[in-house]
């Protein structure tokens, strides 16, 4: 797993606990203790954890400090080849719901790409602030922007109004990030609030597929989103077929051929 996409997922796993065993965290992520101890330094380096002994406590203002800001640069390249296959497989003329997160930006302007380029038009739903802000105005493109609750850092809609206004809605396609996934956990997020509302998307979409790269193979998150059939295809990086993956990267790719799941390498 490029160290890069790594230090997103242990920094995840940190903040949603509050505080991480380094025993923990090489379990979840499938690597050493010795590798977790680096990577926990470089995030102190970063001001966005702070040591303790046997692993690291959040700071004191996690949302703000290693929200998406935090994020959207690391691993660019890779994330915009994901958000272009993933646009890829967006049929012209039909109505695609985005979920938040940095790879589902590089997804938004990739379609705004092809409207643009007269590759029909589309009607693009978003749990994402700065997907709407890609998106607004674009030729061919049909806006419409989910309510509810803006998470501080995250700039991505949940709660209660969120899930309410996704039940009156369909869609041709659900295109949903992932904090995590496993064999054992199937789809998994850090937050009760982001698997709410996964759920309840996955439920009003006719297909789905999650855009992820490959540092989330074989991570166990908080909370359960759905078991691994629940989604049609994962779109992830190059990596995903790197024979040194993890144990628990390669058991969860097993599992998802088990489960039909189309693995789509970018």
């Amino acid at each position: 797993m490029p160290a890069p996409d790594r230090l997103d997922v242990t920094l995840r796993l940190v903040r949603n606990a509050g505080r991480a065993s380094l025993a923990d965290l090489a379990g979840r992520l499938g690597v050493s203790e010795m590798t977790v101890r680096r990577d926990l330094d470089a995030l102190q380096e970063r001001g966005l954890v702070e040591r303790v002994r046997g692993g690291a406590v959040a700071v004191a203002e996690p949302e703000t400090a290693a929200g998406f800001a935090a994020r959207a640069d690391w691993q660019a390249g890779v994330k915009d080849r994901l958000g272009r296959a993933v646009a890829d497989l967006v049929e012209p003329g039909s109505t695609v719901l985005l979920d938040a997160g940095t790879t589902t930006v590089h997804v938004a302007r990739h379609l705004a790409a092809r409207t643009a380029a007269g590759e029909g038009p589309l009607t693009v739903a978003t749990l994402s602030l700065p997907v709407a802000a890609a998106l607004a105005d674009r030729p061919g493109i049909r806006l419409l922007v989910v309510g509810g609750e803006s998470r501080p850092g995250e700039q991505s809609l949940s709660g209660p109004l969120t899930a309410a206004v996704l039940r009156t809605l369909t869609f041709d396609l659900f295109v949903m990030s992932i904090g995590a996934v496993s064999a054992e956990s199937g789809w998994s997020e850090f937050t009760l609030e982001d698997a709410a509302v996964k759920q309840v998307a996955l439920g009003q979409a006719r297909s789905s597929l999650v855009v992820a790269d490959a540092s989330k193979l074989g991570v166990r998150a908080f909370a359960a989103v759905a078991p691994l059939g629940a989604v049609g295809r994962l779109v992830t990086d190059s990596s995903a077929r790197d024979p040194q993956l993890s144990p628990a990267a390669q058991d969860t790719l097993a599992a998802l051929d088990t489960a039909a799941v189309e693995v789509v390498c970018a």
